[in-house]
């Protein structure tokens, strides 16, 4: 491979680990992140290990600003091959206390606590810009390089919550089944002009945004970590690693008739019927 790859959210963990990967295999990479200072960092440790990469400020939901990055990109490396649309989130707000309602909530007046009724539509309206938007308009902008190539491709970042959602996260689940669903819309859509569209779907990986959530500070599980892990059947949560060899594949004209595709990275958590 010697393409020019564009990751947005590529200052965050695990597709700083996929920009790192994909810039070993001879591609140039640009690294998109909303926060320049991380996307400087991941560009400067792939140039410092023999890599080419640029770091790029780019706000996923500001057409204007992925255009002004595409300019960058296209100056510097020159025109998108291979886009990997990995920003993403959840939002506070998008969530509940609870995994269930129960009639005593309703009169739980703790700060901070909320049920379904208490959702705030700013947090899930945020929560379903970032996954969904923001993985629209990039594909806007960069695509337009790749239309009529040989060898393009996008790669979405979906989200196991896309095929069975998870408790307390209706936004970012609904959020995560719309990438889906546009990934599969998008491959076809694209079809006859030499694009392919596939996606990943994480299980449980510990990332900055999730890992207070799922440890304690001394490192042990916390309730909803070891429900994790219990409806896991390898027992453990993904390492940044095990997205590299699907990443790699679906980039590669190895996969040159795959299109369309969500692939599941989850340890056996779809397989698993928690019996």
């Amino acid at each position: 491979m010697s393409k020019v790859i564009v990751l947005t959210g590529a200052g965050g963990v695990l597709c700083s680990t996929l920009a790192k990967a994909l810039a070993k295999q001879g591609n140039k990479i640009a690294v998109l992140d909303l926060r320049i200072e991380a996307a400087n960092k991941v560009a400067e440790e792939i140039n410092a290990d023999g890599g080419v990469a640029i770091g790029v400020a780019a706000n996923v939901l500001e057409k204007a600003s992925l255009e002004a990055a595409k300019k960058e990109v296209n100056e510097q490396l020159g025109p998108c091959d291979i886009l990997v649309n990995g920003a993403g989130g959840n939002h506070p707000l998008g969530t509940t206390s609870n995994p269930y309602l129960e009639t005593a909530d309703l009169e739980n007046t703790t700060e901070g606590f909320k049920t379904f009724f208490d959702l705030d539509p700013k947090g899930i309206e945020f929560t379903f810009n970032l996954n969904f938007i923001g993985t629209l308009l990039p594909t806007q902008v960069f695509a337009q390089d790749m239309v009529g190539k040989k060898g393009c491709s996008i790669l979405n970042i979906s989200s196991m919550n896309a095929f069975t959602p998870l408790t307390k996260i209706p936004a970012y689940s609904g959020a995560k089944a719309a990438v889906s669903n546009f990934t599969q819309w998008l491959a076809v859509h694209f079809s006859k002009v030499g694009i392919r569209v596939n996606a990943l779907a994480p299980g449980f990986f510990l990332t900055d945004q999730n890992r207070a959530l799922l440890t304690n500070s001394d490192g042990s599980l916390t309730p909803r970590g070891n429900t994790i892990i219990a409806q896991t059947p390898m027992g453990k949560f993904g390492e940044p690693e095990d997205l590299i060899s699907t990443t790699l594949w679906l980039c590669d004209d190895a996969s040159s008739f795959v299109t369309g595709v969500v692939v599941p990275i989850d340890g056996g958590f779809s397989a698993f019927s928690g019996v």
